[in-house]
């Protein structure tokens, strides 16, 4: 049956999370952002690489591992070159990587500010469904709800409701997903019963989206 209006959202994090670290510096905890610049130091066949950040209120440096006593034979010479020109996309990578961050850091920050892109993949004459796919470049720890209610209007206790009445469907399925993090291919179908509630929605979820080809 052709009644779907099917949108891609791309929601692309502005800020990477930040590890909170005791600063010599300051002499207490503090937020440290990177500097978008790798240290690459040879010992031998071996080396090294870090990823620099430096305390947002005195600029003390601390250098994030990458890996360790690698053998420069093991790495791929692509990657190599990448680390040499700190080139964006390759740190960026590494920046957004908030389990790696937490592992070496412990305690992190992260923001829910988000850059979004939208794009009508269908466009039914008569659609009655909505379904929206998520893309994400970087992973972001922003919450399903709160991004529902961002784009849609649509408050976080309604997103409730209307999810224990199926009414939103998302997958893959849980029974906490609302609460928990964004994640990439995620599919949300709302088929809302209420006819001016579902056209409002629908047309807050398209926004300014380009069509997709």
């Amino acid at each position: 049956m052709c009644n779907i209006l099917h949108l891609e959202w791309t929601a692309t994090p502005k800020t990477p999370p930040r590890p909170i670290l005791g600063c010599s510096g300051c002499g207490g905890p503090q937020p440290f952002r990177s500097s978008g610049r790798i240290r690459l130091n040879a010992n031998g066949k071996r080396l090294d690489a870090w990823l620099i950040y430096r305390c947002i209120a005195c600029d003390g440096t601390w250098n994030r591992p990458i890996f360790e006593r690698q053998t420069i034979r093991a790495i791929d010479p692509a990657m190599l070159d990448a680390m040499q020109a700190s080139m964006p996309d390759f740190v960026a990578r590494i920046e957004f990587d908030a389990l790696a961050l937490r592992a070496k850091a412990g305690r992190i920050e992260e923001s829910d500010d988000i850059d979004m892109r939208k794009a009508v993949l269908r466009h039914d004459a008569d659609w009655r469904r909505i379904a929206i796919t998520l893309a994400l470049p970087y992973p972001t720890g922003l919450r399903l709800d709160r991004l529902l209610a961002a784009e849609l209007p649509l408050s976080r206790s309604r997103l409730r409701v209307l999810f224990d009445r199926q009414e939103i469907r998302v997958e893959p399925e849980r029974k906490d997903v609302l609460k928990r993090g964004i994640r990439d291919g995620t599919l949300i179908t709302l088929d809302l019963r209420d006819e001016a509630e579902r056209l409002v929605v629908g047309k807050a979820a398209i926004g300014r989206a380009a069509m997709g080809g």
